[in-house]
């Protein structure tokens, strides 16, 4: 096999993604522990079970990132390999591919993107590699090429709790307490570095909706040729109405809902969606 592409879960793509392709494609999971239980987020998660379990928990739940040798094991199945990891500025996944690759013996050949973001946004860049490949790159031209595509892309999150993102050390105490206590509805997008960033404080789910309408508006002057992918927590109605403000003033190619996986799941929460484009 001459190129494959490897995510990590948190990319919330589906496990069937690229099947029958000449390209090959892998996603290494992250584990998440609930309590005293761990589920790997991969094909086998129960993720409405898993989400059941982590509403009901009173202990402390965490997740942790893949280690080197789950990726190492995966990188000499193909000539070129890329990865595509979320922020490193929030896990230790790119970190822990970037040591695997230092490690293999084909290391000149491997390619680690920080993306700097997380679940659907990823899909964009795998999306991006797939369409470089089939033009026949070279594989550094597709490397220079889709850092500077990362540059172009956005995420927004909406979320109706921060717990975990707080407990975990992924967002500030301040910050979580100013969004769990008051009456608010934060924006939130990922930073240019990787970090989350609160961009809007609305009163109330349908004005928080309509000003990320705005938001994205702000961010893309012509989306015709951009894919949404707008992924949810166990919250489809929400996602659908998202997509109902943006379809008349945003000329997406497509719009794309899908549920979250393990991962997004358990850090987005339930009724949390992320917006990426």
């Amino acid at each position: 096999m001459k190129f494959q592409i490897l995510v990590d879960s948190s990319a919330d793509i589906d496990f069937d993604y690229l099947k029958n392709s000449d390209i090959g494609f892998g996603i290494v999971p992250l584990t998440i522990y609930i309590g005293n239980e761990e589920f790997i987020d991969d094909e086998k998660l129960d993720t409405a079970e898993m989400v059941k379990k982590m509403n009901a928990c009173k202990e402390k739940m965490r997740s942790s990132c893949p280690s080197p040798e789950s990726w190492l094991e995966k990188y000499e199945q193909a000539d070129y390999t890329f990865v595509v990891t979320m922020t490193s500025k929030l896990s230790g996944t790119y970190n822990s591919a970037v040591v695997a690759q230092q490690m293999a013996k084909n290391k000149d050949n491997i390619y680690v993107f920080d993306t700097k973001s997380t679940s659907g946004f990823m899909e964009l860049v795998v999306d991006e590699i797939v369409r470089l490949i089939r033009e026949n790159l070279e594989f550094k031209e597709i490397v220079e090429k889709v850092e500077e595509f990362i540059k172009t892309r956005h995420l927004f999150f909406i979320l109706h709790r921060f717990d975990n993102l707080v407990a975990n050390g992924r967002m500030s105490k301040f910050a979580g307490f100013m969004a769990k206590t008051l009456v608010i509805k934060p924006i939130c997008s990922a930073s240019p570095e990787g970090t989350i960033d609160i961009v809007h404080k609305c009163i109330g789910s349908l004005n928080a909706y309509k000003k990320l309408v705005e938001l994205m508006q702000k961010r893309c002057d012509n989306f015709s040729d951009r894919k949404l992918i707008i992924t949810h927590c166990n919250n489809l109605e929400d996602a659908e109405k998202i997509k109902e403000l943006v379809t008349p003033v945003c000329n997406f190619k497509e719009i794309i809902i899908k549920q979250m996986h393990g991962l997004t799941s358990f850090y987005a929460q339930e009724k949390g969606l992320i917006i990426c484009f």
